[in-house]
């Protein structure tokens, strides 16, 4: 009996999108996201960059993991799984969540969407599918792995509105952030995002991707929109104060050492924790450490002068290690020199002042190094009114 062999993909695999975007990336800059291939920048950094702030992007959301939590009981397995009580989270709405393991340890942050109390989805980072699984054991729900299925795309800036409005989009005008607005032709869009500014997150079935991406790209061709790559999302939630999993924090699940960890008390989401919903994975661990204090604190600095401080040493007094640069940029709308930063403790908490940063920077093929002071600034660093306002402005 013959068989013919099965064809494995090898590689990055494109995004249903890809179509559009390949060619219109001159860089042809890409990188690797999940297992997808993923846009680093299109044409430059600054454009882009730019662009979100002035006019309106578009950035390629497919690959991050999306699950389906549906059934009878999805409402407990959610609360069962989050930090946060998700019986307070309206219907159609979005809301920043965290996870831990049983040792109170983050394993991701993501958002959770609440359609209604029997139907839920989870986007994320990292794969969590059978963590799922396990949390969901015994009760009864069904969990389906939608990350390959349903496409996504950010779009953020000040003339966002505009092009939804343009597009057909009506009634999302009253879209308050972090809700849910449902469309024929199973389209829908969340008002969320991660750069701070306006913005919207579109949903659809992976075969509509691209009739989705010509009809946005249509109505927004008078708007500035424009496909944008990580390099300048990047930047803009830097400014935003927003963490990235892998970058700020090691997923405990992929940590060697299990002092790598960070509870969501390292990270400064005590605001997500919230005991009095009952029992949730890592309950016990996180009461001991909201009674033991922090070891660390991520903290937002604002450095002196304007080289960015990527991954430099933190030091107190000059002479004391105190912790580490997690992202860093010089901010061109803030004009300050800005970074997140992870500290021990109690440097960040008991102790905020005399920090300095060491700093090397490359003058002419020879580095130099300088000590630079820093303070610890209010996240976020940038805040513009318009990415509340309801309704947004037309532009």
């Amino acid at each position: 009996m013959r068989q013919t062999p099965v064809q494995v993909p090898r590689g990055l695999v494109p995004t249903p999108f890809h179509a559009r975007l390949e060619p219109a990336n001159i860089t042809q800059d890409w990188m690797g996201w999940s297992g997808f291939l993923s846009a680093r920048k299109f044409q430059s950094v600054e454009s882009e960059y730019f662009a979100i702030r002035n006019q309106s992007t578009l950035f390629d959301l497919s690959p991050m993991h999306k699950y389906r939590i549906e059934g009878p009981d999805a409402l407990t397995v959610v609360n069962r799984l989050l930090t946060r009580d998700v019986r307070k989270l309206k219907d159609n709405r979005v809301g920043y969540a965290v996870w831990c393991d049983e040792d109170g340890s983050t394993i991701d942050d993501g958002t959770i969407f609440r359609f209604t109390d029997t139907h839920f989805r989870l986007c994320c980072q990292e794969p969590q599918y059978t963590w799922l699984c396990d949390v969901a054991w015994g009760f009864d729900v069904t969990l389906t792995d939608e990350s390959e299925t349903v496409v996504g795309l950010s779009m953020q800036g000040p003339t966002s509105y505009s092009v939804l409005k343009a597009a057909g989009f009506e009634g999302t005008e009253g879209m308050k952030p972090f809700d849910i607005q449902h469309f024929d032709g199973d389209i829908m869009i969340s008002r969320t995002g991660f750069t701070g500014d306006l913005g919207y997150e579109l949903w659809a079935d992976a075969e509509n991707a691209l009739p989705l991406y010509d009809r946005l790209m249509s109505a927004g061709r008078n708007l500035g929109l424009r496909p944008i790559g990580y390099d300048a999302l990047n930047m803009a939630r830097i400014e935003a104060g927003f963490m990235v999993t892998g970058v700020e924090f090691q997923s405990i699940h992929h940590a060697l050492r299990p002092t790598r960890g960070r509870t969501p008390f390292d990270l400064g989401l005590d605001w997500l924790v919230h005991f009095d919903k009952g029992h949730f994975n890592g309950r016990r661990a996180l009461l001991k450490a909201k009674e033991t204090g922090p070891r660390y604190a991520l903290v937002a600095l604002e450095i002196d002068g304007n080289k960015p401080a990527h991954q430099a040493l933190v030091y107190h007094k000059g002479k004391t290690e105190a912790g580490l640069i997690t992202s860093a940029l010089w901010s061109p709308i803030c004009k300050r020199n800005l970074a997140l930063a992870m500290l021990k403790a109690p440097f960040g908490i008991d102790i905020t002042t005399d920090l300095k940063v060491e700093i090397y920077h490359d003058k002419e093929g020879k580095y130099d190094r300088a000590m630079v002071p820093a303070k610890i600034a209010d996240r976020p660093f940038f805040n513009n009114p318009r990415r509340a306002a309801t309704p947004p402005a037309l532009c």
